[in-house]
């Protein structure tokens, strides 16, 4: 069985990750890249206009053709991500999280960061 959230879906995924990737301008710690990255995609499957304005952007759009086109990830935005990782799994140690879901999301969040560290940095 396949789940489709249809063309609404993934436009409202679309909208909500450029609100998320503006505020991730202006705050330091929060991530643009990625957000771009999942409005790019989703804009892909909703609305063709949608997506040729973030690939036309001046800010979004480098981002979105560096990752498709060689796979690149600022160095900016793997910083941060690897930060916020750092970040986020402290505070559930500092705050008494389970074992199991330190250990869990700790090789989720090494893997990741792995992964992210491993592309070219543009």
């Amino acid at each position: 069985m396949k789940l489709s959230i249809g063309k609404g879906g993934y436009r409202l995924l679309a909208y909500v990750s450029v609100a998320l990737a503006v505020v991730g301008v202006v705050l330091p710690l929060m991530p643009t890249t990625v957000f771009v990255l999942i409005a790019a995609w989703a804009a892909g499957r909703s609305s063709p206009e949608f997506e040729a304005w973030l690939l036309n952007h001046q800010t979004y759009g480098p981002i979105i053709s560096n990752w498709r086109e060689r796979g690149v990830v600022p160095l900016r935005g793997k910083v941060l991500a690897c930060v916020m990782l750092t970040i986020s799994w402290s505070i559930l140690f500092f705050t008494g999280s389970p074992v199991w879901l330190l250990v869990g999301l700790g090789v989720f969040f090494l893997c990741l960061a792995t992964y992210l560290l491993s592309r070219p940095s543009c």
